[in-house]
């Protein structure tokens, strides 16, 4: 697997998930969850962790284009001297007196990588393409799920024909059974994600419904989403930390507001004349 050696450890990381072996592929999750740990443990202690062989470390550094977990583990370090806050964390908790600052610290730094990798021509294209579609469905599972609740309250502002799955009682066969060609599949597909993702995405590749996807790893089943959004998650306890995760879903519901034009406002005013007349707010 050809390298660029000047590419950060963790960038390495995340572009190897989708072509991982399973077992090479968890060690891969510890370490992103996790990163300091590589710069103080040994090949042995960090296959201990991540319940992995020896041997699945060795194949895994090599795969992101270090020749021996040694060098790997400089390369970490070398980061951490250059002051990558990220890879100073490691699954230890906290000290008292530092759980507040820890965790702005990470939730900064999630935020930072998070928008360093957005592109504004990305962002607006996904917002207009979910103005002219026929319907808009978001649908999450687990984690995600909260945040196709927002995105489609948010939207639902501007966009009359929003639908946010699963629903209660309902299976998302019979939900998805109405998918249509030229409607638009939102997936929050976040850790841990559940076997329904890759069914989602196929129910949109056959319905011919364009795809995006907001998730905090690279996935193969993902892979040829017309949008991809990436978030990163990488927390300092048990929690994901989900800062960027809410950042990237906010930006989505802002940037389709802004773009929807006179027919967005026309909504947006019908349904202030319904707050007035229906007394709720």
């Amino acid at each position: 697997m050809s390298t660029d050696v000047t590419k950060p450890f963790l960038l390495r990381v995340r572009d190897a998930l989708p072509e991982l072996h399973p077992s090479e592929h968890k060690l891969a999750e510890l370490v992103l969850d996790f990163p300091g740990e590589m710069a103080g443990y040994t090949a042995s202690e960090i296959a201990e962790l991540a319940n992995v062989s020896n041997a699945t470390v060795s194949r895994f550094v090599r795969r992101i284009g270090y020749s021996s977990f040694d060098e790997a583990r400089r390369a970490v370090r070398d980061e951490q001297r250059a002051g990558t806050a990220l890879l100073r964390f490691s699954s230890a908790t906290p000290p008292r007196g530092r759980a507040v600052a820890s965790h702005f610290e990470i939730s900064q730094q999630n935020l930072e990588l998070t928008y360093g990798a957005l592109d504004d021509a990305v962002i607006d294209d996904l917002a207009e393409a979910l103005i002219a579609a026929p319907r808009v469905w978001f649908i999450g599972f687990r984690a995600g799920q909260s945040f196709a609740q927002y995105l489609g309250w948010q939207t639902s502002q501007v966009l009359a024909n929003v639908t946010v799955l699963p629903r209660a009682g309902e299976t998302l066969a019979e939900s998805l059974a109405s998918l249509s060609r030229k409607d638009i599949v939102v997936l929050v597909a976040l850790r841990r994600k559940p076997k329904l993702v890759t069914a989602v995405v196929e129910a949109a590749r056959l319905a011919g419904a364009d795809l995006a996807v907001i998730e905090d790893r690279p996935s193969a089943e993902t892979a040829d989403a017309r949008w991809q959004l990436s978030c990163v998650t990488s927390a300092n306890g048990p929690l994901m930390n989900h800062v960027s995760s809410m950042a990237v879903c906010n930006l989505i519901a802002a940037r389709t507001i802004a773009l929807s034009g006179a027919a967005g406002r026309s909504r947006m005013a019908a349904i202030e004349d319904g707050h007035r007349r229906f007394d709720e707010l």
